[in-house]
């Protein structure tokens, strides 16, 4: 019986399905333990216990820190948008649909899931290393010994300064985004002019696409500080640890937004 079992161990049969039970156990865990702290994070906040000083740290560092790099994303992004579409429209003849196009694209889409990209890599990881370091060496431990909540200390936080400065960062950053793909494409396309692209931009952008806009990015900040901060609060095993949180923060992080772009998608435009 040992021989049989050592030998169906080995198969290719056993070791996938042992993989995909392992996978399956460590999905469910982890969206247990950020369903858990989210469920912590809303009874500190309807509770009001919010540590502001922390806040205006947090809101500080998600808005202004990460604000250089998301400009960088949106903009090249958009500006190889408008090098692609515009001479193709005025091919087309279609020259007074550039700069609806380039909008409708920023706002609905591009704006906020780069965004979010631009996001996930520099503050996301940052708060799962940072909360990863914590656990490796005890402070958070020693929080809990003191009797401080890390989930009103580190979660609440993170989470409400995501949800806060994530909209005023896509609108800034789809705004530059909007403007750099119309000076792209005066220069990509003739009969191009700046006053063709503007009157372009509000034919078919209405305030309802500027708000789904808002929920949806506020959504995506408190979704990406919940999941890294959760990842990293998870870490063991020492420097090795930190760099397996911070992993997986940064890909449940992308994942997870773009699952909720697909339910607003959904739930929205169709």
């Amino acid at each position: 019986m040992t021989k049989l079992q050592s030998y169906v161990k080995e198969t290719i049969t056993y070791k996938a399905i042992y993989m995909l039970l392992h996978y399956l156990h460590d999905f469910l865990e982890t969206f247990g333990n950020i369903s858990f702290r989210f469920c912590q994070v809303l009874k500190y906040l309807f509770s009001f216990q919010i540590n502001f000083k922390q806040l205006l740290e947090q809101s500080s560092r998600f808005a202004v820190d990460s604000l250089p790099i998301t400009l960088s994303i949106v903009s090249m992004t958009a500006i190889i948008l408008a090098m692609q579409i515009a001479p193709e429209m005025v091919k087309q003849g279609g020259k007074d649909y550039i700069g609806l196009l380039v909008a409708l694209t920023m706002v609905r889409e591009i704006g906020v899931i780069m965004s979010g990209f631009a996001i996930i890599s520099m503050i996301g990881s940052s708060q799962a290393s940072e909360l990863a370091t914590m656990r490796v060496t005890e402070q958070i431990d020693a929080m809990n010994v003191l009797k401080v909540s890390p989930f009103q200390y580190l979660f609440l936080p993170r989470v409400l300064a995501g949800f806060i400065m994530m909209p005023f960062v896509v609108v800034i950053s789809s705004t530059v985004g909007i403007l750099t793909g119309g000076l792209t494409a005066m220069f990509a396309a003739k009969d191009v002019t700046w006053l063709c692209y503007i009157t372009s931009v509000w034919q078919g952008l209405y305030i309802r696409d500027i708000n789904i806009m808002l929920f949806k990015s506020a959504c995506f900040g408190a979704c990406i500080s919940l999941i890294s901060s959760s990842c990293g609060y998870d870490a063991s095993g020492g420097a090795k640890g930190v760099g397996i949180a911070t992993t997986k923060a940064v890909v449940w992080s992308f994942v997870a937004i773009v699952i909720i772009d697909c339910i607003f998608a959904a739930a929205f435009y169709v």
